[in-house]
């Protein structure tokens, strides 16, 4: 028997059975178990017109314990109800107006048969989500084949066979003929997603007759899976629909879906239409295999090892601005478990900014090689802002993974700095990755235990919602640990305040996929909270880099010189008044195309 793969977020929590007395349905119940956590078994014993109701209690008795016995045992977390009824199709509506359920799922033709309807009564009901099987599932289901032609039943059709376990997912876009884009828009957003899948094989295929493409790539596959909302084939009035052709003459087992409403749609900022359930397959698939934990990588031997099997070495860089109270116990902790205890890091570098207080002393005190990021690559100018101090980290840094961590936290842990290397040792796909924590805010002399980072939840994760809902599952974009492999990090273009993490998440997203994205948990992080002033300037810039990938994405211009220059709202002697602050945000160009760095990173060429 089938199970549902463990790593999928499951849409289809409630699902109903229905089972007539007499009647098996063993191909509906596999189906069930594999995608339903909770399942419904609709028990229903038919009367004919001259039998009464209350006769049939002894039937009842039997009846109950019949499918408690046959399917209870295969399902996880069953209900039973029964049902006597002249009406079998009118019971099941009823049901469910009473009872709501995700799914239903039925055998077809024998639940159609069993029922006395044809598929455009069951249909036209809009009861719920509908699932329909012919023939019995595989045992191993090797390949699934899921032919697509844009209807909105596509996004379920890829979601159940998703759930379902499989070795390969081919998934066919059909079209009559070449057509142009506006044409294909309502596919436009299911294509984007379909290549970012790792299970999925996507191919787009040009045929006169879909259905006798779909029957021969039929022969192929262990099973098929397709969207319902077809046109009748043939001329018009045909009673025979596209589906139910390919019901009755595949010659693998079929699965027909059909929601009870047409998904809804978002539009992107290039008009690319795509379903909310199709970025969510998208994302959730992310989530689940792409979020780590710090515990996971407590076993520091166990890291060095993968070090030095992979034979990379890894860099430390330490941004700063006048940290004094802080930075001596972060590069104590880190530099104490991961270079003396463990040699997990091979060097550890200060970029400092300026600072006017005792930092930069207190971490050449402690051995650490300390750099001022606006004396570095001079010929390029001495720009302000953490993201420059990054940027140039990549020119003195020699390691082939580099990471970054702020030097405010509160209560260092070597958890931050080997997080973040934990999944680039482990899974050489990963090319980057954030660090994620609660962030307690203190107000007054209370701390609210979420109440930090105000920033990412009410100005970055709402913009990646909206303008790259692909990486709507990054929990915190603006977090500063994170790291990345320098093959990567050296083609990025750097934002030089604070919009640098936001840039470069996106960069990533853009150059390489969602796929060589990776976060872990870091548990609880406490620094140091900034005022809302200095939030609001931290805001200004963040949109500013934001604006500025879009503008590239679209090719259209979005700020002017005079956007960059932010009115902040004063208040002294009881009056108010604006004040002026020129806040830019510009990137450096990929840290590859500097002939300096390039001259002393000669394995970059």
């Amino acid at each position: 028997m089938i199970s549902r793969r463990p790593s999928e977020r499951n849409p289809f929590e409630r699902v109903l059975l229905p089972v007539f007395s007499g009647v098996k349905a063993d191909a509906a119940l596999e189906l069930v178990r594999a995608i339903g956590q909770e399942v419904t078994l609709l028990g229903i014993l038919p009367l004919e017109v001259e039998e009464q109701v209350s006769a049939a209690a002894g039937k009842v008795s039997l009846f109950r314990s019949e499918l408690i016995k046959q399917y209870s045992p295969h399902l996880t977390k069953t209900h039973v109800s029964i049902r006597v009824t002249h009406d079998p199709f009118k019971e099941l509506q009823e049901f469910l107006e009473k009872n709501p359920h995700d799914l239903l799922v039925l055998e077809w033709p024998t639940h159609f048969d069993s029922f006395r309807i044809l598929p455009a009564r069951l249909f036209e009901s809009d009861l719920c989500d509908i699932a329909l099987i012919r023939g019995a599932i595989p045992e191993d289901v090797e390949r699934i084949f899921l032919p697509i032609r844009g209807g909105p039943y596509a996004e379920m059709a890829l979601q159940l066979s998703r759930l379902l376990p499989h070795e390969e997912l081919y998934a066919v876009n059909y079209t009559s003929s070449p057509v142009s884009a506006s044409v294909e828009a309502p596919f436009r957003g299911l294509s984007l997603i379909l290549p970012n899948l790792p299970d999925v094989t996507y191919v787009r295929s040009t045929s006169s007759d879909p259905v006798e493409s779909i029957l021969s790539e039929a022969r192929r596959a262990s099973m098929l899976v397709m969207g319902i909302s077809v046109p009748p084939r043939g001329a018009a009035g045909s009673p025979v629909s596209v589906w139910e052709e390919i019901m009755q003459f595949s010659p693998c087992p079929v699965v027909a879906v059909k929601t009870c409403e047409t998904p809804r749609t978002w539009s992107g900022a290039q008009g690319v239409l795509v379903g909310a359930q199709a970025i969510s397959l998208l994302v959730d698939h992310w989530f689940a295999e792409n979020t780590y934990h710090a515990r996971e990588f407590d076993d520091l031997d166990m890291l060095l090892s993968l070090k030095e099997k992979e034979d990379v070495t890894i860099s430390l860089a330490l941004p700063a601005l006048n940290e004094e109270q802080t930075v001596g116990n972060v590069i104590q902790t880190v530099k104490s478990a991961l270079m003396d205890d463990v040699p997990l890091l091979d060097e550890i570098v200060l970029i400092d900014s300026m600072s006017t207080d005792r930092t930069r002393e207190i971490a050449s005190d402690l051995g650490v090689h300390v750099y001022i990021h606006q004396e570095l690559l001079p010929s390029y100018g001495a720009r302000s802002g953490k993201g420059e101090a990054l940027w140039k980290s990549l020119y003195v840094t020699n390691g082939d993974i580099l990471v970054w961590i702020d030097t405010d936290i509160v209560n260092i842990h070597p958890r931050f700095v080997y997080g973040v290397i934990g999944p680039l040792l482990v899974n050489p796909a990963v090319q980057f990755v954030k660090g994620f924590y609660r962030r307690p805010l203190r107000v007054g002399d209370k701390i609210q235990a979420g109440g930090g980072g105000r920033v990412t939840e009410l100005v970055a994760r709402p913009l990646l919602n909206l303008f790259y809902p692909e990486l709507s599952g990054v929990v915190q974009p603006l977090s500063g640990e994170y790291g990345g492999r320098r093959s990567t990090l050296e083609r990025l273009n750097f934002y030089s305040g604070y919009g640098v993490e936001i840039g470069l998440l996106i960069g990533v997203f853009e150059e390489l996929g969602l796929s060589a994205i990776a976060q872990v948990d870091l548990l609880e992080r406490v620094h140091h909270n900034q005022p809302l002033e200095a939030l609001s300037k931290m805001s200004f810039t963040i949109l500013q880099a934001f604006m500025s990938k879009l503008e590239k994405r679209a090719h259209v211009e979005l700020l002017e010189d005079v956007n960059r220059s932010m009115k902040l709202l004063r208040r002294e002697h009881g009056s108010y008044f604006l004040d002026v602050e020129e806040l830019p945000e510009f990137d450096r160009p990929p840290m590859i195309e500097v002939p300096e760095y390039r001259q002393k990173h000669p394995i970059a060429e």
